[in-house]
């Protein structure tokens, strides 16, 4: 005997242990991947296979994208990827063909941060983790079919994000039609005269730069002067969900600062109206739907002109009823009419204005300028926030009220944003909080105009009491045109709209507060844009022959940085430094001309916003995806009118950008007859997460748990007292357990059970590896039961089982069966314990069918020892494409059911009963029980009710 060989393995040599575990995965691991036992067949093309299969229902089962990270997977990465395996291979048990696949979301700012850091190229890193990943998730003995996992860097794929992007850029949404269509359709238009162009001029009297200008507000990806959230200190444009609540970069916590640049764009807000009706069709969480209705914002009013010198200032606003309580008005400090050319701040302050409406500034364009520059400095998170203290200044200009005729002053607050409505609002502070607090500070006039309820009126804290109020009458509201005294809200409402339009002062409208999706990234690693500009400046697509784009070779990674503090400055692309690659002559059709490339390059949602399509075709060179093979997986259905994938798990972290830009995406492609699903996932499921101990020094250091020892409740690290507190598993947070750990010493199938059992998938729960073992040890009761540990030989018995067994037998295939179905995997694993137990308590060998069907319903969880087993019992065909086994109802139902017997209430008596017993049968038999006759005493009954088979109640007379 080895030094290192226990007496417990030489009395029980084929005992499932790890090492035992590791031999059985790794084979079957091999046998999948030579078999190709989870390749789905398309039902034609270079993916075409069995017709049979392919006849089957179909099922498309997704995760969410993982990030190639450096650091690999730790154990709360692969829980969803389980559920979704543990899923699938319940659905091919129950006769699906199952499409369920893996790729990688790999451009963006993580690699090219390591590649700043390190000099290494991004592709290099991010290849060298692609490979580790997927060595990592093979281990777990994912269902994967290897042969559709995409990798967004592939230029075979990212040729097909930049042929999508021409199409948005060639494409304008028609209101009228409810649909994105081709621009050189609204080219015709105009060359025909039908629809006139905006200085009236004829189209082909336009030059190709002023045609250019005019298409762009029609295009559905455009280019324009936008507010951007610009952050010198990393060099680079971040989207809002990139800067933290307190104006900081969530990478590298540098201020970010509000600017305007050229920027792409994509018109979402065109779809604003379908976004949000086609949610009430898809299977997703109440939760989740909420997040995208609020996102969008979708709110019916007025607008409405207010005339300020030559010009006007246009609001929206939700209650254009309350038009005669607006005592002032609020600029957003962006807005165009407080700088340039139609700037309406005057030179000096106008004579009596109040001291405390200047902020202490000599001048309206000193107090202006000083003010814009405060507000750069903040996040729109921060400036939406309920602030003690409202800021704001006096431009020093007045407006007309149009229904008043009173002058109101007009400010700037950055409590007002350019990305909502029109970037302005009248205040009507005697009803909405905020203006309420404002006109406070500012000493400003209030005016009520919604009848306050009960006897506050006195109290202008109080008079917003009544303003959403339906049912609230309108009061001090006349003027010399118009009167909406006595009215109730909605009657005011439509009376002020009605007179509104028939003056030319506004019109009832539609607002969102969904704002055009911001497009470019000022980053070396991620898709190029297939764009050139001539030398009018004029934006051209590339034709489909020269995609893919790829990107150049640099020497350089990092897009110029700055003073983290400098707003004053302006992006500079790595792509920028690459002068051959930039300046290109090309021939787009008209002949060899000079370009100039864009060196923005795209986000990294483009990659995310469509690869469930290329998951369905993901070889062919000659379409984004082949119509019958995207109707086949995604196409609408019953119970599916907008088609999509089958079930999409991810975080609830995406719950509105990824979700919502992939929506926008296949709308579009499905507008143009590119596909015919106008949804990409029909069911979403949020799976919870893992989340584990974090322990901190007294200096707040986070400290390797693995370390930490636990005496007497207190836990010490190198014997210093240490905090602990429940958080994210990560290796900055030193917590971090690999999968490859648990492997190594439990198996692949242990980790899948306990990461399945912990709890219900849609919670947070905390890891313990202590805990682990657990379900180490049911794997080791479920080998024992077939395989006898010293010989290794079967054990299982060509007997017929006993009833109790049957009936232990079929209640768990019922019950795993639903369980597996609804995604109820914890107490699936429950059900399977329950009878796994059951049999080792009664002792001898195992029935062969009962064993047969108990390692069938544990296949899905657990496939490495499924198959294992599946093979010892004789089988040759793997476990993979096996029917489950399905329950026999007879045993399902319990044979007899506790019936209580009560009399006043009180219990009289236990009957035992069929589960199917009748009301009347029931009652007869409760009357004729010896301990019922004796209670009664002889006594009358009055009542008596029955609820069978569990339940009788008798009342006496």
């Amino acid at each position: 005997m080895s030094e290192t060989t226990s007496a417990a393995e030489v009395a029980a040599p084929h005992r499932y242990t790890a090492a035992l575990a590791a031999d059985i995965e790794a084979r079957w691991q091999d046998f999948w991947e030579a078999e190709g036992t989870y390749e789905a067949p398309n039902p034609k093309g270079d993916l075409a296979g069995d017709p049979e299969l392919v006849a089957k229902p179909k099922k498309f089962v997704m995760d969410m994208f993982p990030y190639p990270s450096g650091a690999g997977l730790h154990v709360g990465h692969p829980l969803g990827f389980i559920a979704t395996d543990v899923y699938a291979r319940h659905l091919r048990m129950t006769g699906h063909n199952v499409l369920h696949t893996l790729g990688f979301d790999a451009f963006g700012l993580p690699a090219e941060q390591y590649a700043v850091q390190t000099g290494t190229h991004p592709r290099v890193s991010t290849e060298a983790n692609i490979v580790n990943m997927r060595r990592q998730l093979r281990r777990l003995g994912l269902g994967h079919d290897r042969r559709r996992s995409i990798e967004t860097i592939d230029p075979a794929y990212h040729k097909w994000t930049q042929w999508i992007f021409v199409q948005v850029f060639n494409s304008w949404y028609d209101a009228d039609a409810k649909k994105a269509r081709p621009i050189a359709e609204l080219v015709a238009q105009f060359e025909a005269g039908e629809r006139e162009t905006p200085d009236g001029r004829p189209w082909n009297a336009l030059s190709a730069a002023e045609r250019a200008e005019v298409l762009g507000e029609y295009r559905l990806a455009y280019a324009s002067d936008a507010p951007v959230n610009w952050c010198p200190g990393l060099g680079t444009v971040l989207a809002n969900e990139e800067v933290t609540a307190d104006g900081r970069s969530e990478r590298g916590n540098y201020p970010v600062f509000k600017a305007k640049l050229r920027q792409w764009n994509m018109r979402i807000t065109a779809y604003a109206d379908r976004l949000l009706e086609d949610l009430d069709g898809l299977d997703w969480p109440d939760a989740i739907k909420l997040q995208q209705r609020n996102w969008i914002g979708r709110s019916e009013g007025a607008r409405v002109d207010f005339p300020v010198g030559d010009d006007k200032i246009t609001v929206f606003t939700t209650r254009q009823d309350t038009l005669f309580g607006a005592t002032y008005m609020v600029l957003a400090p962006e807005h165009e009419l407080v700088s340039g050319e139609r700037s309406i701040v005057p030179d000096a302050w106008p004579e009596g204005t109040h001291e405390v409406w200047t902020g202490g500034y000599g001048t309206p364009a000193e107090a202006v300028a000083a003010y814009r520059k405060q507000a750069a400095a903040k996040s729109d998170v921060e400036r939406q926030a309920e602030a003690k203290d409202k800021t704001g200044v006096f431009t020093g200009a007045y407006a007309t009220n149009p229904v008043s005729g009173e002058r109101v002053p007009v400010f700037i607050a950055d409590y007002v944003l350019m990305g909502y409505g029109t970037g302005a609002i009248m205040a009507v502070p005697a009803h909405d909080s905020r203006d309420f607090a404002f006109a406070r500070a500012f000493e400003l006039p209030m005016r009520c105009v919604v009848e306050p309820s009960g006897d506050r009126s006195q109290d202008p804290a109080t008079w917003d009491d009544a303003f959403d109020s339906y049912e609230a009458k309108l009061i001090n509201s006349s003027g010399a045109d118009i009167s909406l005294d006595g009215l109730t809200v909605p009657d005011a409402k439509i009376k002020m709209t009605e007179w509104l339009a028939a003056n030319g002062i506004g019109e009832g409208t539609v607002n969102f507060r969904l704002r055009d999706w911001l497009f470019s990234r000022q980053r070396y690693w991620g898709e190029p844009f297939p764009i050139v500009y001539d030398e009018d400046g004029v934006a051209h697509a590339l034709p489909e022959s020269m995609l893919p784009l790829e990107l150049p070779e640099v020497d350089d990674y990092s897009p110029r940085t700055f003073d983290p503090d400098d707003a004053d400055t302006q992006p500079e692309t790595p792509l920028s430094r690459n002068e051959d690659w930039v300046n290109v002559e090309l021939d787009l059709g008209d002949g060899p001309k000079k370009y100039r490339r864009e060196t923005n390059t795209m986000p990294n949602w483009a990659g995310s916003c469509w690869y469930e399509l290329r998951y369905t075709d993901p070889n062919n060179d000659r379409a984004l995806v082949d119509p019958e093979i995207e109707q086949y997986w995604m196409g609408p259905r019953e119970g599916q009118p907008t088609g999509g994938v089958d079930l999409y798990v991810g975080g609830q972290e995406h719950a509105v950008l990824h979700l919502l830009y992939a929506r926008f995406w296949s709308k579009m492609l499905h507008d143009l007859g590119h596909i015919s699903s106008s949804e990409p996932f029909h069911k979403l499921y949020n799976q919870g997460m893992i989340q584990a101990f974090v322990y901190r020094d007294s200096r707040g250091i986070a400290v390797p748990a693995a370390e930490v020892e636990e005496r007497d409740g207190a836990f010490y690290y190198q014997g210093e007292k240490v905090s602990r507190v429940l958080g994210k598993m990560g290796k900055s947070l030193k917590n971090a357990v690999t999968p490859d750990e648990i492997c190594a010493e439990y198996g692949a199938d242990t980790l899948r059970l306990y990461e399945m059992a912990m709890g219900p998938l849609d919670v947070s729960r905390p890891w313990d590896t202590r805990a682990v073992v657990g379900q180490y040890r049911l794997l080791q009761r479920l080998w024992r039961n077939v395989v006898d540990e010293a010989t290794g030989e079967v054990t299982v018995a060509d007997t017929e089982p006993d009833e109790d067994t049957l009936r232990a037998l079929h209640k768990a295939i019922d019950g795993v069966g639903q369980d597996l179905a609804n995604l109820r995997f914890n107490t699936a694993i429950a059900k399977v314990t329950e009878l796994n137990n059951h049999l080792t308590k009664a002792g001898g060998p195992v029935a062969r069918s009962v064993a047969e069907r108990l390692v069938l319903l544990v296949a899905p969880l657990a496939p490495h020892i499924a198959e294992e087993l599946w093979r010892k019992l004789g089988h040759t065909d793997s476990v993979v494409h096996r029917d489950f086994p399905v329950a026999d109802p007879a045993y399902v139902v319990d044979e007899t059911v506790t019936c209580v017997v009560q009399i006043k209430g009180k219990v009289k008596a236990r009957l035992e009963v069929s589960p199917s017993v009748t009301d009347a049968d029931l009652e007869a038999a409760a009357l004729a029980d010896p301990a019922v006759v004796a209670a009664l005493g002889g006594a009358g009954i009055r009542k008596v009710i029955v609820r069978a088979p569990k339940l009788v109640n008798i009342v006496p007379a």
